[in-house]
């Protein structure tokens, strides 16, 4: 919108009243404001103005209130609605949670004070001197301070990995040992299998010619350890034996003990094993009664014997009947029966 402009001259030394010719002179008036029959001539800013006319002189007041108001910007934080300091409570609240919750968690972890035993130290009684005995301080005599003992480790600690499992290693290695040990069949690869075991500069075991051994089983009954990351296995065998064309026989059990270590990390036979028959121990002195005929029957029945041998009574207050009873092979064999 058209604006009317005010020239003030010697600005700063402030405004006297403005009036009359002063304000023909210097006050710009949009035509459309007074004399509308301007506009036919062209419009806009002329020097000819309404106090000039004989129509009402305009003050300055009237310019003020005829005068439109236009910002060029209007602050944007004055449009902005403001906030409420609620969120910062919000989070005020959320830090001292955290920091309790840390707290809290800080206070539990901490390991409970080992409680300490008191330690009396014995009076002895002396005798009683008539000497007077000198001026005793004030200050009380503190306790003997006790030495703290020492922390002892055990071997078991040193290890790399559990006991238990360690002697299972022992185990299943020396097994292996005594059946490749055993075994004669001719093959490269059991030779070669066999060097790889054994300990470094000691020579393969050899057969006549046309010699055969297979292993039946083998299985460790012991293990001891004889030094630290060594040990002792006492591994039982059975083998089957041929020579040439003829059949196979079952061989007499055999004792096999082996010295295993495990210093490296792997277990390894340290020397070539000891062999030896088993001794087996005096057989139990078993106090096999005469049973009741009525049990006798039952037991004959349940086992499908033809003999029994005798029985014993059980803790359930029936009898454990022994009978020769014959298995699928033929053979007849004793075998226990439980008759209620």
């Amino acid at each position: 919108m058209t604006r009317g402009r005010i020239q003030r001259p010697g600005f700063g030394s402030g405004l006297t009243a403005i009036t009359g010719e002063t304000i023909a002179a210097n006050v710009w008036f949009p035509a459309n404001v007074f004399d509308r029959r301007w506009l036919s001539r062209g419009g806009g800013w002329h020097r000819t103005t309404p106090l000039n006319r004989s129509a009402p002189v305009l003050t300055f007041d009237h310019v003020e209130q005829e005068r439109n108001e236009v910002y060029e910007r209007i602050p944007w934080e004055t449009l902005e609605e403001k906030k409420s300091d609620r969120q910062w409570v919000l989070y005020g609240v959320a830090g001292a949670v955290v920091l309790g919750a840390l707290a809290y968690s800080f206070m539990s972890n901490r390991p409970a004070p080992i409680p300490v035993a008191n330690v009396s130290v014995p009076q002895v009684e002396t005798a009683v001197d008539s000497t007077p005995a000198p001026a005793m301080s004030s200050t009380p005599a503190l306790p003997p301070t006790l030495a703290a003992a020492p922390v002892v480790t055990a071997e078991a600690d040193l290890y790399a990995e559990h006991p238990e499992r360690l002697i299972d290693r022992v185990a299943a290695h020396a097994e292996w040992f005594v059946a490749e040990y055993l075994t004669v069949d001719g093959s490269e690869q059991g030779r070669e299998t066999l060097a790889a075991l054994m300990p470094v500069g000691v020579p393969l075991p050899t057969a006549p010619e046309g010699t055969r051994v297979f292993v039946e089983w083998v299985r460790a009954s012991e293990i001891v350890e004889i030094a630290p990351l060594t040990f002792e296995a006492t591994v039982m065998a059975r083998t089957l034996a041929a020579g040439g064309e003829e059949v196979y026989e079952r061989q007499a059990p055999l004792e096999v003990t082996v010295e295993v270590s495990v210093s490296t990390g792997a277990p390894q036979v340290v020397l070539p094993p000891e062999v030896a028959s088993p001794i087996a121990g005096p057989a139990h002195d078993s106090t096999i009664a005469e049973v009741p005929e009525e049990v006798a029957a039952a037991a004959l029945e349940l086992s499908g014997g033809s003999e029994v041998i005798g029985g014993v009574p059980s803790a359930s207050g029936g009898w454990r009947v022994v009978t020769l009873a014959v298995g699928p092979d033929g053979v007849s064999r004793p075998v226990t029966v439980e008759v209620p």
